[in-house]
């Protein structure tokens, strides 16, 4: 039985506010550069090089911040990376338990079926340009959605609210072009 978005709402701000309160902000799309870092290594052997204070890398983007990136990427145990695995788990443990994974339940909802079809190959590629977009727009403006937007607005951060607007100010005319029909 699927949560009601407003519990699901609440959960997702108790564990925000946790994290902030005993960790620290949170912030998702560092640790895909994290993530290139490391395949990138094995592809690349030398572009993280240990040094006598912490890591460093010949790409500009691992090295800044005095290597943080690169140590990150020597050393990916560390909360934030774990996070992210954590959230992919958490994901598939939700599907498994909707029965998504066992094919008891569509996994197109009736409003993407009613405005494209069934095909769910047709949704993961959609999910999948626009999880691209964000994440390549994220990283140009330094931050995330879960940073600047939730994150942010939890530490009433004003950059957190522009953010949320201008989040909003896009998304809303976009689902209202993408989904016309309603289910």
């Amino acid at each position: 039985m699927p949560l009601n978005w407003k519990t699901g709402g609440v959960l997702l701000g108790v564990v925000f506010f946790l994290a902030v309160l005993l960790v620290k902000p949170i912030g998702v799309s560092t640790q895909f550069v994290i993530l290139d870092a490391i395949v990138g290594d094995i592809a690349n052997p030398g572009l993280i090089e240990a040094t006598e204070d912490g890591y460093t890398s010949g790409n500009a983007y691992l090295a800044k911040s005095d290597g943080k990136y690169a140590a990150n990427a020597a050393d990916p145990l560390n909360y934030s990376f774990v996070f992210v695995l954590a959230m992919a788990a958490g994901a598939a443990l939700s599907a498994w338990a909707r029965g998504w994974v066992r094919g008891t339940e569509s996994r197109t909802p009736a409003l993407w079926r009613a405005n494209f079809g069934e095909t769910p190959w047709a949704r993961y590629a959609t999910a999948f340009a626009g999880g691209f977009v964000v994440l390549y727009g994220a990283r140009l403006a330094g931050g995330c959605t879960s940073g600047h937007m939730m994150s942010g607005m939890m530490q009433t951060a004003i950059s957190g609210y522009i953010f949320a607007l201008g989040a909003f100010a896009a998304a809303i005319p976009v689902a209202f072009l993408m989904y016309r029909k309603e289910a």
